[in-house]
């Protein structure tokens, strides 16, 4: 998979995140990103087992929240990060647009992932991405990603009948320069 920088992506929820470029570091590649975020849209409870993430506020009120502690809010000049391991989420608490820069690193399949995401909540149009689509990515990045608000159940049993159900109907063609997972 080939991406030229930067690279810009939007969902219909009011998130808008470009990659702006990939840095070379001893210890992975970090991607720089900036994102804009509409008031009261972020992403949901997610982990990144396997990457750091770090958000610099530039303009706006980034509320956050790290899984089992109370909001936390940063303004503008601040900075947050977040553990790899960790389970956070993030969102706009302000009422205008709330933009941020920052990192992930290392960025290992973090731009395709998350392409393919908000692709999928598109195709949808609603904050649950496309079943087959949300089935194969996580089903394919399990060991890089969760989404810690998906009930046990349905972790283990309808996103693994729905993807391989998505497999017997052919629905993953688009998915064919998907990046191998990390071992």
């Amino acid at each position: 998979m080939t991406i030229n920088y930067p690279h810009t992506i939007q969902n219909c929820l009011g998130e808008k995140l470009t990659f702006l470029s990939v840095e070379t570091h001893p210890n992975g590649d970090k991607v720089l990103v900036e994102n804009q975020v509409t008031p009261q849209s972020g992403p949901p409870m997610h982990t990144h087992f396997m990457q750091d993430e770090e958000l610099t506020v530039v303009s706006g009120t980034l509320a956050y929240q790290v899984q089992g502690q109370q909001p936390s809010y940063a303004n503008a000049g601040e900075s947050v990060l977040f553990k790899r391991g960790i389970p956070h989420r993030f969102w706009n608490a302000g009422t205008n647009n709330l933009i941020c820069t920052g990192w992930i690193q290392p960025a290992n399949s973090i731009v395709y992932y998350l392409s393919a995401i908000y692709a999928a909540q598109n195709k949808s149009g609603k904050a649950q991405p496309e079943a087959f689509d949300a089935a194969y990515l996580l089903t394919r990045y399990a060991h890089e990603y969760d989404m810690a608000e998906i009930p046990p159940f349905v972790k283990k049993v309808i996103i693994p009948i729905t993807y391989w159900l998505g497999l017997l109907l052919g629905k993953y063609k688009h998915f064919t320069d998907a990046p191998a997972p990390l071992k």
